[in-house]
């Protein structure tokens, strides 16, 4: 599993519900940083409140964003057989449901002869909003992504390409490259590391990219960014962050740009639960801080579900 501690869950989050996806994808707890029987954890931070409910197996059922006392968003995550089944998201202003902007989101799969998710996106004052069809190849792989709403439609189609040990997902829309994905193994003296390198494109043409590199344990120990140069034809790096990591956990992150270099040390504080985890996450010199208040399911509970 990549470590997720030092990106800001109420930004990931606001990735999860946005309202297209490339892929469609099952959250659970190894999403958020959290182990052992969790069923409920509370993040606080100094720009807003979180709240994550999962069910007995791990997975996401609910999340709520508190963006004050009288707006927030709920999703609520139903599930049949390991399906996503439906997702729900409520927007609420002045505490009063706000049907315009809340959506519900309807899946039906087809495995016959190759697997196929429909996702239906529509508004609570019953606007159609959206609908999407997801294509796999025989492999389990997402090959074909098929949008469609007032607008018209688009078609996304994904390429896999696999050179020794590099492989290659590379995203069309509509034909116009849009995104490319490496994915490789470099071998070290410390081990195996992943490097995952992605470039993305402004109508077809080269912009922006990112090369993260994780070691054996699956922690991120530098991040790299690029910027694209039409003069030298290539990218051309901005920005580079090193983690580094005490006794597993994140401890200090260095971030160096062309002219700047800058330290940011984490200090973590767990609870007494086996498996524990980190309640509270302070990062200096900011001293900014997360929070994170965690319930978990009663053991016997779980023996009780077991015999059943």
């Amino acid at each position: 599993m990549r470590n997720l501690s030092y990106i800001p869950i109420l930004i990931l989050v606001l990735n999860l519900t946005a309202l297209r996806s490339q892929e469609l994808k099952i959250f659970t707890l190894n999403d958020f940083d959290l182990k052992g029987k969790v069923k409920t954890c509370l993040v606080s931070t100094d720009y807003g409140k979180e709240l994550f409910e999962f069910n007995k197996n791990g997975v996401l059922k609910k999340t709520v964003t508190q963006y004050n006392d009288n707006d927030q968003d709920i999703t609520y995550y139903t599930y049949k057989d390991g399906e996503l089944l439906e997702k729900r998201m409520e927007s609420y202003k002045n505490n009063v449901l706000d049907e315009s902007t809340s959506m519900a989101n309807f899946y039906k799969v087809d495995t016959i002869p190759n697997r196929k998710v429909t996702e239906k996106i529509i508004s609570y004052d019953k606007q159609f909003l959206e609908q999407e069809q997801y294509y796999y190849d025989e492999a389990g792989r997402l090959v074909r992504i098929i949008s469609s709403n007032v607008e018209g439609v688009d078609e996304t189609t994904l390429e896999y390409t696999q050179v020794k040990n590099e492989l290659t997902v590379s995203t069309f829309t509509n034909g116009i490259l849009q995104k490319a994905v490496r994915n490789s193994i470099k071998k070290t003296p410390n081990g195996d590391q992943e490097v995952i390198l992605t470039k993305e494109y402004i109508d077809g043409e080269p912009n922006t990219a990112t090369e993260e590199v994780f070691n054996s344990a699956g922690k991120l120990v530098t991040s790299e960014e690029f910027l694209y140069d039409f003069t030298k034809k290539e990218f051309v790096s901005q920005k580079k962050r090193y983690y580094q990591y005490t006794d597993g956990v994140l401890s200090k992150m260095i971030k160096k740009t062309i002219n700047t270099e800058s330290a940011e040390k984490y200090i973590f504080q767990f609870d007494n639960h086996k498996p524990s985890n980190w309640v509270k996450q302070i990062v200096t010199p900011g001293n900014t801080y997360t929070t994170r208040t965690i319930t978990y399911y009663p053991e016997e509970d779980l023996k009780e579900e077991t015999s059943n």
